[in-house]
């Protein structure tokens, strides 16, 4: 009887599907208190590449940041598009139901804007 054959295990390939700016979004969306170091230290970036990727975040409107004592707090804004080149009408809160392990806390606050519709 000829043997079987080895189980493979996926590796990694040199590339990732998301940007610094999609992973950092997520991040958040996670942890909406999490501190800039750390999300330096998870991507291997340095703090000030992802003091411009957040401020970058903030300007298109993905993100709201608020401050609490020391620390920011940001809101993700869920309702706005994603801009994606074949699907115009899927928005951020589709992707993060897909990429964003839930618990029974909900991933972002809504804003004004999603309440309204």
């Amino acid at each position: 009887m000829p043997a079987a054959p080895a189980p493979t295990t996926p590796t990694t390939p040199g590339f990732g599907f998301l940007t610094n700016h999609g992973k950092t979004l997520l991040l958040i969306a996670q942890d909406p208190r999490i501190r800039m170091r750390d999300i330096a230290a998870l991507l291997a970036i340095t703090e000030r590449a992802t003091q411009k990727i957040v401020a970058d975040l903030e300007r298109a409107g993905y993100i709201e940041r608020e401050r609490e004592g020391r620390r920011n707090v940001y809101t993700v804004r869920t309702h706005l598009p994603l801009g994606l080149p074949t699907q115009r009408d899927i928005d951020l809160r589709a992707l993060l139901d897909i990429l964003v392990t839930h618990d029974d806390t909900p991933v972002a606050k809504p804003t004004r804007a999603s309440r309204r519709s």
